[in-house]
């Protein structure tokens, strides 16, 4: 975290400093599209943003990157001591954990509720015993907790210019718009840890189960009613794309840019599994360096029209 991020922020406890920078590491490392996008933001908004990814990735590397000694019971215990902590630290107003310093002075700040925060919790303790999802209803309740609430988290750090009510929804359905692009590019990873984030009865159409997808695994390539079920996958997420891209306009001014440029690579994710013939099996794909840094140059000049123009969101006070 730069220390004119921080100064801009109102951040001046030299405790929450070095919380939120540590939050900023963990995003640059292992974020890179979204880090990107977060450089098109106003310095005060930054810090938050950082803070709140890295609970979400603190999280999920619990979960999914577990000590090789781990087993689900640990893990849970492990989830539930998490939880029971931040929990009873958010109530008290802070932390003697770094991360969950920054985590809760960002909570204060912003009046983000507690609701969210637990969703976000059980659905990572779904992953420690969901391995499939029957129907996209099914589905839907675990995204619901993974990355909706993200974009309800994040809403109120980038500002809205119509009511939060009427620009939340778009919100949740951007964060839900970029899960689902993760499980389709990481469907042979995800399928490698034991679980499958596809509907079962949408891929049943097409006569895919688990030992059809376990061929795919041992084969290292995607056959053809596989690349065909990830084809109407993909069509089902651009609709939601299209649900959330209204909610853009409806940000505060400043904001559009970065959320604009993290919709546009992730959905260019999508693009890339397309070009590759549908074929998730074969290779993880991604959105190249080249491509990522032309789309935010774009971005950051739009982004710097728009702070000419607009005063940015004022960053909210201090909590006593």
């Amino acid at each position: 975290m730069t220390k004119h991020e921080l100064d801009a922020a109102g951040i001046r406890d030299p405790h929450l400093r070095a919380a939120y920078t540590w939050c900023r590491g963990l995003n640059a490392r292992h974020g890179r599209t979204y880090f990107l996008a977060t450089r098109m933001l106003t310095a005060p908004q930054r810090p938050a943003v950082h803070a709140l990814y890295g609970f979400a990735r603190w999280l999920d590397d619990i979960v999914d990157e577990p000590d090789p000694a781990a087993t689900p019971r640990s893990l849970a215990a492990r989830l539930s001591e998490v939880e029971g902590r931040f929990r009873a630290d958010l109530a008290s107003g802070t932390s003697t954990d770094p991360l969950l310093r920054a985590v809760i002075d960002t909570a204060a700040r912003y009046e983000l509720e507690e609701h969210l925060f637990r969703a976000f919790l059980t659905s990572m303790r779904m992953d420690l015993s969901v391995t499939g999802y029957a129907t996209r209803d099914d589905l839907d309740v675990y995204v619901h907790g993974s990355a909706e609430v993200i974009g309800l988290q994040v809403l109120p750090i980038l500002g809205a210019v119509t009511h939060r009510e009427e620009a939340a929804p778009r919100a949740a359905a951007l964060g839900k718009a970029f899960q689902l692009t993760n499980f389709l590019r990481d469907v042979a990873e995800d399928f490698a840890r034991g679980r499958v984030y596809l509907p079962a009865d949408e891929l049943k159409v097409h006569d895919v189960d688990r030992d059809r997808l376990a061929w795919c695994a041992e084969h290292g390539r995607a056959d053809a009613p596989v690349r065909a079920a990830i084809r109407d996958q993909i069509a089902v997420t651009r609709r939601i794309y299209a649900e959330a891209r209204p909610g853009i306009a409806m940000l505060h001014p400043v904001s559009r840019p970065c959320v604009a440029t993290a919709a546009t690579l992730y959905g260019e994710i999508l693009d890339r599994i397309e070009d590759a013939g549908h074929d998730v099996f074969a290779r993880r794909v991604r959105v190249t360096r080249r491509r990522r840094l032309g789309v935010a140059c774009g971005a950051f000049a739009r982004s710097q029209w728009a702070r000419r123009r607009h005063p940015a969101p004022a960053p909210p006070a201090a909590v006593s």
